[in-house]
C-alpha cells in the first residue's frame, strides 16, 4: 500500500460488513412502503376523475333530457292548438255565410244560426267536453254555479230549475260549470 493511497478497512475488503442492506434500501422482493401508498393514491385519483367525468355527463345528459322534454311540451301543445283551432274553422265559415244572407231572409239566417250552434256544440263534445243537461238534476257544487234561486209549483227543492249558462264536460273533467238556478222550498 504506498502513502497516498486511502486506508480500508478490513471489513470493506474482506467482505465481513453485515449482510443486511443499509436502512435506506429495500430488498428486491419487498416494494417500499410509500411507493405502494403512492401508488394506491394515484390509483384512487383516477378512479375520482373517472367518477367525476360519469358524473359531468350524467349531468349533462339529464340537461339535455329537460331541454328536450320542454321542446316536446311546446311542440305538443302548440299541435294541438292547430288541431282545435282546425275543427272550429267550418264553424266560423258556417256563420260567415250566415251573416252573408242576413238581408235576405231573416229566418234562414235563424237557422243557419241554429245549425252552426248545434256544429260547434259538435265540435266540443268531440273534443271531449260535451254539453250538459242539468235541468232537473239535483244541485252539486262540483258542477254547477249557483246564481239565483226560485221556489214554484211542480219544482223539487235542491234540484236545477232553471239553467243560465249551459257546462261543458263531463263530471271527472268539467271545462266550464252549469250556471244555474236552484229551486227552494215554497215559504
Amino acid at each position: 500500500m504506498s502513502d497516498h493511497e486511502a486506508p480500508t478497512t478490513e471489513a470493506a475488503t474482506n467482505g465481513t460488513a453485515s449482510d443486511e442492506a443499509p436502512a435506506h434500501e429495500t430488498p428486491a422482493n419487498e416494494a417500499p412502503e410509500h411507493v405502494d401508498d403512492a401508488a394506491e393514491r394515484g390509483g384512487q385519483a383516477r378512479q375520482i376523475a373517472e367518477l367525476e367525468d360519469a358524473w359531468r355527463r350524467t349531468a349533462a345528459e339529464l340537461d339535455n333530457f329537460r331541454k328536450r322534454c320542454a321542446r316536446d311540451v311546446v311542440r305538443s301543445r302548440e299541435q294541438e292548438r292547430a288541431t282545435v283551432a282546425t275543427r272550429w274553422l267550418p264553424v266560423l265559415d258556417n256563420l260567415e255565410r250566415a251573416l252573408e244572407h242576413a238581408s235576405s231572409d231573416p229566418e234562414s239566417v235563424v237557422e243557419g244560426v241554429r245549425a252552426v250552434l248545434a256544429q260547434a256544440v259538435g265540435v266540443l263534445a268531440d273534443l271531449g267536453y260535451p254539453r250538459r243537461d242539468d235541468q232537473g238534476r239535483a244541485f252539486d257544487p262540483a258542477v254547477h254555479e249557483a246564481v239565483s234561486t226560485m221556489s214554484g209549483e211542480g219544482l223539487t227543492p235542491g234540484t236545477v230549475a232553471q239553467v243560465v249558462r249551459p257546462g261543458y264536460g263531463p263530471d271527472d273533467k268539467l271545462l266550464r260549470p252549469a250556471a244555474v238556478v236552484v229551486a227552494t222550498r215554497a215559504s
